[in-house]
Order: C-alpha cells, then sequence, then structure tokens
C-alpha cells in the first residue's frame, strides 16, 4: 500500500513510490555520460524557478528525488527555504504524467515550465538535487530585503516596445562569458563572473540613473527576479524585467512572428552551453581569434576550464584549452593521476576568469 505523503507546507501530494532507498546517484559520471549518448529514449529539456518559503527544504528535496527518479528525470536543482531552481530532462513518454505530478503541489500551480529552445534530450545524464543557502548566490544579507517585491514582467512584444524607447537603459544581469556569445541590442554587459558580484555593480553603475526606465533580463528569469527586487530595494524607480527570460523571449517571438532583438546565441548551463537565437556570431575562438560562440569544457579533466572553441582550433588542440593540457590529456590515465596534483592548468589558474586573462593578453590561452 502506498502511503499518502505531505509536504513541509502541509499540502497533501501525491502517492510517494515506495522501495526507493538510494535518494542520490551513486554511478561514475563518464558511464552515466556514454549511457546517455546511447539511450534511444526521447527526453524533454526544461528549466523551471520558483521563490517561495520551504520551510524543510532537505525533506522535500527527498521527496521530489524519489518521485523524480521514478519517472527518468535527469538534471540538475537547487532548492532552500527561499524556493526552487531546475534545470532537467524528462523522457517524453512521461512528460504529462511529471506535469500532473507537480501540479498536485501548491507550490508548483501554474507555475511556467521553459522548454529549451534546441535540445535533443542529451542535456543531462544524472539526476542531482542540492539543498543550499540560497537557489541564487547573491551576498545579500539586509533581512529587510523582500526578493518578493520585483519589477514589472513584460513579454516579448511589451519588450521589444520598451527597448525602443532611446532613454532606457537595457542591462544583462548574466556572467561575461554568458553575454560574450549573445545578448540583446544596446544591452550593457557588466564584465563579472558572479552574480553576487554584479549586482552591486550594477546600482553603483546607475546611481545616477534612479529615474529613468531599467530593462533587465538574463537566461529564464531566475537572476532577474532578485535582481529587480534588489534595484528596487536600492531606490531604482521605473525597474522592469524580462519574463522567463531569454528562453521564452525566443518562444514568444518565434509563435507570434515578432522582431528578434536578441543577437547570438543563449548560454545555457547544460550539456549543450548554448542554443542559437539568432545567427550572428559575435564572439571569437580564445585560441585562434576567429569568429565562434561554440563554448566547451578542456578535454584534459583535471583542467576543465569553459572557454570558446573554433572547430579547426578543436581538431589541432584535440578540444584541449592549450598545448600543456593536449601533451598531459594524451598520458595514460593512470599517469595523469599520479602527476596532476602537482600541476596547474588553465582552470585550476583562472577558473571562468581565463576569459579576462584571454582578453588582456590579446591572445590564446596557454598553459
Amino acid at each position: 500500500m502506498i502511503e499518502q505523503q505531505i509536504t513541509e507546507t502541509g499540502q497533501q501530494t501525491a502517492p510517494l513510490p515506495r522501495g526507493k532507498k538510494a535518494l542520490h546517484n551513486r554511478v561514475n559520471r563518464r558511464e552515466l555520460k556514454e549511457r546517455m549518448k546511447n539511450d534511444p529514449v526521447k527526453r524533454v529539456t526544461l528549466s523551471f524557478y520558483k521563490y517561495s518559503q520551504i520551510a524543510d527544504p532537505h525533506a522535500f528535496r527527498n521527496e521530489l528525488y524519489r518521485w523524480w527518479d521514478a519517472l527518468g528525470v535527469l538534471g540538475r536543482t537547487y532548492m532552500a527555504h527561499e524556493g526552487i531552481n531546475a534545470q532537467i530532462s524528462v523522457p517524453e513518454a512521461n512528460f504529462e504524467q511529471f506535469k500532473t505530478l507537480m501540479n498536485t503541489y501548491e507550490l508548483f500551480k501554474g507555475m511556467r515550465l521553459n522548454v529549451a529552445v534546441e535540445a535533443e534530450g542529451k542535456s543531462f545524464f544524472a539526476l542531482t538535487i542540492k539543498v543550499k543557502d540560497k537557489i541564487v548566490a547573491d551576498g545579500i544579507t539586509d533581512p529587510t530585503f523582500d526578493p518578493s517585491k520585483t519589477g514589472v514582467h513584460l513579454n516579448a512584444e511589451a519588450w521589444n516596445k520598451a527597448s525602443e524607447d532611446p532613454d532606457v537603459v537595457i542591462v544583462d544581469m548574466r556572467n561575461h562569458y554568458e553575454s560574450e556569445v549573445g545578448h540583446f541590442e544596446n544591452a550593457i554587459t557588466p564584465d563579472v563572473t558572479t552574480f553576487r558580484d554584479e549586482l552591486p555593480l550594477v546600482a553603483d553603475m546607475l546611481s545616477e540613473n534612479k529615474d529613468r526606465k531599467i530593462l533587465m533580463y538574463c537566461t529564464g528569469g531566475i537572476r532577474c527576479e532578485k535582481a529587480s527586487a534588489y534595484m528596487k530595494y536600492k531606490g531604482f524607480e521605473n525597474v522592469f524585467q524580462l519574463e522567463g527570460g531569454i528562453i521564452e523571449y525566443d518562444r514568444q517571438v518565434k509563435a507570434k512572428g515578432l522582431e528578434n532583438k536578441f543577437i547570438g546565441k543563449n548560454f545555457v548551463f547544460d550539456e549543450r552551453l548554448g542554443e542559437r537565437i539568432s545567427p550572428d556570431i559575435i564572439a571569437h575562438c580564445h585560441q585562434c581569434g576567429k569568429p565562434a560562440d561554440t563554448h566547451t569544457n578542456c578535454a584534459n579533466i583535471y583542467c576543465h576550464i569553459l572557454f570558446i572553441q573554433c572547430e579547426e582550433c578543436s581538431k589541432i588542440h584535440a578540444g584541449c584549452c592549450s598545448d600543456k593540457c593536449m601533451d598531459f590529456n594524451a598520458l595514460p590515465a593512470e599517469t595523469q593521476k599520479q602527476q596532476a596534483p602537482g600541476m596547474v592548468f588553465n582552470g585550476s589558474k583562472f577558473g571562468k576568469g581565463a576569459y579576462k586573462a584571454f582578453r588582456k593578453a590579446g591572445g590564446a590561452l596557454n598553459g
């Protein structure tokens, strides 16, 4: 007999499958990735978020893990007292059941699911749900800050109209490695690597423009939800945000035949690392400088730095960011394991900040 479960908010949910004891993935990531490449199951890639008070995120996390694992859900989800942020894929055959299940929770009723623009369902290869202090790290410590007091949400049509006003300020609330491959026309693209750094930077940059209309956007809306509330908290009067972010904007533009004001690619945080919104290529290969906007992680797993690499350089450098990584990656796996602790690669030196090092040097990444 299946017992009824009650969520931490006191809402009755659908029955929980019994006998599912493993609440974490225990299979090697490489093996999981190989399984996914060969898996013929069609999947739907999507993302969603919800700011809402969750009294016991650990219990709720375990509950969702059991349900999602039973439905074959894969992906990455963060949960905290302030809400949930998920990027996942669901077997196409189970998608309707997944939506029905989600709607049994008061927390998720009426919530928009952002279905990916370009996806073959190979975006994720494991189910990971982590409990964190916040679903978006923001560095805000003031207990009086209220993330629910957001700016005005604009759909794609309203966004296009508002952005044509020469007096508006359009701000990209993503990191520089995201805006490097794609952004809205005339947008300010702060040179930052974390959202925590960007919030105070943007507020300071626009401190003399508190009466102007501020338009903010991000990938799926979750960062702007908090950013627009932060700007209002800082005294900005006319704050607006793109509803559903770039993902929903693209969907509405295509569905309604609207003008597309986004140039290039939308960076996404899954195996694809990007989905094309317009045919424009606005970035450059970090090794040879040719036009390119394909992100990749260095094939040397002990480096794994995220960078832009053109097809030609990928062949020349065997998917690595430098000759040093390419030579190291050619060594036997056991030798790599022994030598890695004493090695320093681009990934361990710079992290995502390697982009800045590349731009300042005016040349290719080096080991």
